[in-house]
């Protein structure tokens, strides 16, 4: 839709919509997974298209017997690219051709994985296959992006996602649970031999670290939603402009920290049920094996810290994390007059203050050495992360307070749960960030 000729959106668009022809991302290959660059797929010119020959790994439902067609999206090389990613096309490949005919697209392997196992994942072979050119030539890698950071959110929700069942599962099994009896006399059940496990401090402990996080996640997500509609239809240049540097900003935290939280969530779950969580009867355990593909596929969580602070930190001289400071101080100012708000609005502020003390000292840092950025990527996006979930709660607890009838006192609850027992977090992240390479690059590699 984005970058292929209205020729093209004509031929493939209308059937893939339907979904009665199902489309895949071609993109790794054995000796190519992050580094795109090395990838060695050729794609050459005949008559009016080209031919694709290569191989390709960990495609997601590359084979299968539910749609007419399958519509392979391609990266791969012209004779004349350039060396790197910026030799790069991305071409359209079909498993049949537009006249029905076997356009020598072969599934030569599936994988046998620890999650997921109703996705199919594929090892395709492409010999002479018939493609078609999406965009410019050598320009693929811009087309490949607008799907990945699509992509991206998507499986940042899959970790909000998967974390919201694990606690309903969870939550139903610990209302129903009896174990030992309550250290408050007052709260034991005289009629039974044993309490309910939700008597018990740490089981409150863990359902409250999913539930608070999740839905903190949940509202950051919508509202990542609101500012892409703002960057692609707001009237005013300027809100589109700052819309799409939160976008930008957010991707990376959504899809890192949503995935890597929404798997310790799902094990937090499975701890409240004990062995019952870990056996098949109440599903947690696929929630977990499912989830933990999150943070791998559609470019690792790592990568993503990378991003953060390598290109969309430094981007337009850093530009989005002023709009998200802008955001947080406005929504300061707005509640100012309101103390009830004081005990959130202020250790936001605070959280905001030290991540942009981190974000210098991390830069002037990362100027004299690349590596200590890339030490301490991955815990930076983590604190960052905690300051937008923290905002994320600061909206809805505004809202509660105008509205108490709608569930206003829970939400007040978990966001005090939040700001006091998972927003410390950052202290530590702060003083590892700090700490930047040495204890990690200190060792020779026979030592490792």
């Amino acid at each position: 839709m984005a970058h292929a000729s209205p020729e093209q959106k004509e031929t493939w668009l209308p059937k893939l919509t339907t979904g009665e022809w199902a489309g895949t991302m071609c993109l790794t290959e054995p000796q190519a997974g992050t580094d795109l660059g090395i990838l060695r797929t050729k794609a050459v010119p005949y008559e009016d298209h080209y031919k694709v020959t290569g191989s390709k790994i960990w495609i997601t439902f590359a084979e299968q017997d539910f749609t007419d067609n399958i519509i392979h999206f391609v990266l791969a090389r012209l004779p004349d690219a350039p060396a790197g990613i910026k030799g790069i096309s991305a071409f359209v490949v079909p498993k049949k051709t537009l006249d029905g005919k076997n356009n020598n697209v072969v599934c030569s392997g599936l994988e046998h994985k620890m999650g997921i196992h109703a996705s199919p994942t594929c090892a395709v072979e492409f010999e002479d296959s018939e493609g078609w050119l999406i965009g410019e030539p050598h320009k693929g890698m811009r087309s490949m992006f607008t799907m990945m950071n699509g992509a991206r959110l998507m499986v940042g929700m899959e970790g909000v996602a998967l974390s919201e069942i694990a606690y309903q599962t969870a939550l139903e099994f610990a209302k129903e649970r009896r174990q030992s009896r309550s250290l408050d006399p007052a709260k034991r059940d005289k009629e039974a031999s044993a309490d309910n496990i939700l008597v018990h401090p740490d089981v409150r402990r863990l359902l409250l670290n999913v539930r608070s996080t999740t839905e903190a996640m949940r509202g950051l997500g919508t509202w990542c939603a609101l500012q892409i509609d703002l960057a692609h239809h707001h009237p005013d240049e300027k809100v589109r402009e700052e819309a799409d540097d939160l976008v930008g900003l957010l991707t990376p935290i959504i899809k890192s920290h949503f995935t890597d939280r929404g798997f310790l969530n799902i094990s937090d779950a499975m701890q409240v049920c004990g062995g019952a969580g870990y056996i098949t009867d109440w599903s947690i355990e696929q929630f977990l094996r499912d989830e933990r593909i999150a943070p791998i596929y559609e470019g690792t969580n790592h990568v993503q810290a990378l991003d953060l602070v390598g290109r969309k930190l430094p981007r337009n001289g850093g530009r989005a994390l002023q709009v998200l400071g802008k955001n947080i101080g406005g929504l300061i100012a707005r509640c100012g007059g309101n103390e009830k708000m004081t005990e959130f609005t202020e250790p936001m502020g605070k959280s905001m203050e030290l991540v942009m003390g981190l974000t210098a000292e991390l830069a002037g840092k990362a100027m004299a050495d690349p590596e200590e950025a890339a030490a301490a990527a991955s815990t930076y996006l983590n604190l960052l992360a905690l300051t937008t979930l923290a905002f994320s709660w600061c909206v809805q607890v505004e809202y509660a307070l105008a509205n108490p009838g709608d569930h206003g006192d829970t939400k007040l609850k978990l966001a005090r749960y939040f700001f006091s027992h998972i927003l410390p977090e950052q202290r530590a992240l702060a003083k590892m960030v700090r700490a930047g390479k040495q204890h990690i690059m200190d060792f020779d590699v026979d030592e490792l």
